[in-house]
Parts: C-alpha cells; sequence; structure tokens
C-alpha cells in the first residue's frame, strides 16, 4: 500500500516546452584573414635580391674603367643597386618585415550581434628604407644630370625624403581613417614638388648645357617620372585589399628593377657618349687630401 501510493504520487506530468517567439541567438565565429607571403612572392624576392647584385658588379667593374674624375655618375648608380640588394635580402630571409593588425567592425539589425573580421597583414618596411636612401641618390643624379643649382637639388630631395617617411605612416595607418589618407595625401603633395622639380627646373637648367643632353634628359626623366607615379598606384591597390602580398611583391619588384637597374645603365650608357655629361670632380675626390703648404712642426724645430 505505501509503496504503490508513492508511485502514484511521483507519477507526475512533466510541464510540457512552451514556445516562444525569440529566435535563437547565432553562434559568432571569429573571422580572422593571415595575409601573408606565398612562395612566388619569396621567389620574386631571391630573383630580384640576384638582379641587383649582378648589377652592382657590372656597374661597379664598369666604372674601374672610368678615371676617378668622372665615375660619380658610377658610383651613384652602383650604390644605389647595392641598398637594394641589401633590401631585397633583408625581405628574402624574413627580416625588415612586420605585422599590420585590422580589426573592422560589421553591425548587424534584428537582435544580431556585432561581428569583427580581423586582418593579420605583413608590411615590408625594408623597401621604405631602401627607398629613403635610394630615390635621393636618382635625384641626385638627374639633378647633376640637368645642371639644376644645389638649392633645387637640395629641395627636390628634402620632398622626396618627406614622400617616403609620410608613405611609411599611411601604410601602418588604421583603414579608411584620416590617420591613412591623410598622410598618403600629404606623400603625394611631396610627391608633386619632386616633380616640379624634376619636369620645370630640370627642364630649364639642361636647355643651357646642350641640346643632346636635353633631350636625354627629358627622355630619361620622363621615365622616371612614369615609373615613380606607378608606386603610389600600387599602394592605393594594396591599401584597399585588392592586391594580395605576392602581388603586392612582384609588382614593387618589377617597378624597382625599372627604376635602378634599367635607369642606371640607360644613364651610363648614354653618359659614355654623350661627352656633355662629364662632371669632372678633382681634389678630394680624385686625389685625397693635398698636405702640400703644411706646416711641419719637426721641420720647424729642426730649422
Amino acid at each position: 500500500m505505501i509503496v504503490e501510493a508513492i508511485a502514484s504520487s511521483t507519477a507526475q506530468v512533466l510541464p510540457t516546452h512552451t514556445p516562444t517567439h525569440v529566435a535563437p541567438i547565432p553562434t559568432v565565429l571569429p573571422d580572422v584573414h593571415y595575409q601573408v607571403i606565398g612562395d612566388s612572392g619569396a621567389r620574386t624576392l631571391w630573383v630580384v635580391f640576384v638582379i641587383m647584385a649582378i648589377a652592382s658588379a657590372l656597374f661597379a667593374g664598369w666604372s674601374l674603367k672610368v678615371a676617378v674624375s668622372n665615375r660619380l655618375y658610377h658610383v651613384i648608380t652602383t650604390v644605389i643597386t647595392i641598398i637594394a640588394a641589401i633590401s631585397y635580402f633583408a625581405m628574402a630571409t624574413g627580416q625588415g618585415v612586420s605585422v599590420k593588425t585590422t580589426v573592422i567592425h560589421h553591425h548587424h539589425e534584428h537582435g544580431v550581434p556585432d561581428t569583427t573580421t580581423t586582418i593579420h597583414r605583413q608590411v615590408f618596411w625594408a623597401r621604405y628604407v631602401d627607398w629613403l636612401f635610394t630615390t635621393p641618390l636618382l635625384l641626385l643624379d638627374l639633378g647633376i644630370l640637368a645642371g639644376l643649382s644645389g638649392a633645387h637639388i637640395l629641395m627636390a630631395i628634402i620632398a622626396d625624403v618627406v614622400m617616403i617617411v609620410v608613405g611609411l605612416m599611411a601604410s601602418f595607418g588604421t583603414e579608411n581613417t584620416p590617420q591613412k589618407w591623410g598622410n598618403f595625401a600629404i606623400s603625394m603633395l611631396a610627391f608633386l614638388v619632386v616633380i616640379w622639380h624634376l619636369a620645370l627646373n630640370g627642364r630649364t637648367a639642361v636647355r643651357n648645357v646642350s641640346q643632346n643632353v636635353a633631350n636625354f634628359y627629358m627622355a630619361i626623366a620622363g621615365f622616371t617620372v612614369v615609373v615613380w607615379t606607378a608606386y603610389p598606384v600600387v599602394w592605393g591597390v594594396t591599401a584597399g585589399g585588392h592586391l594580395s602580398i605576392d602581388g603586392e611583391i612582384i609588382a614593387y619588384a618589377i617597378l624597382d628593377v625599372l627604376a635602378k637597374v634599367v635607369f642606371g645603365a640607360w644613364l651610363l650608357v648614354t653618359h659614355a657618349k654623350l661627352p656633355e655629361t662629364n662632371v669632372e670632380l678633382k681634389g678630394f675626390w680624385a686625389n685625397g687630401l693635398n698636405r702640400e703648404g703644411l706646416l711641419r712642426l719637426d721641420e720647424e724645430e729642426g730649422a
């Protein structure tokens, strides 16, 4: 009797599930993307390193066939490709690279939680160090060829340095903010100053040299302006996320070879054919310190 009473008391009907009109909250998974170098990008870095190293050796060997007093173009051009070779070796071996993290927020309606997309993208800042040294040297080559004054050459180089440094700051800027695109705008303004010196002041100055040199300067300076203009185009495409790391490396590699190796070879070949382009440097450049006439204490004491 007792057992039956306990069994009947516990045999209660369990409550059924009451349906609600609230949608279930979806599970939010992290959306993370890694934009890093691949095989084609790595191979490109090594190939360009070899190209720059070979060009450096050829330019240096070429300079040995020229008198020391006439080696200014050869020295500058060789230093440009040497710096580029060092930069590409650093990038090929995993140096000079940082990772920029960008978090993009997505707002959803109807009670759906907001989500984020995190992008980790490699920034090869070693190329900016390369450009910081090589582009002023390229401008020095062009300024000397055109016969620009020291003041104009200095102002062009200062504008160029501003362009590179601010461009590096823009590459680490937050996506779609004044921090990034404001720096990019400043960099482009500095670039316009560089073009102004090359196109206007350079063209005016080179007319006082000779017609042959003027024609050559307009051709190689125009080539430089076109190639340099392609750099911010690649940067803009990269900043918009429309170019992979490998695509970015390949694009910049092609431009670097054109701006340094092709430019240097063209300059030295034409320089050898145009005596008007000679810049003869004597004194300390060619002969070192001349110590004739210096007072020697031992001779004075023995007099």
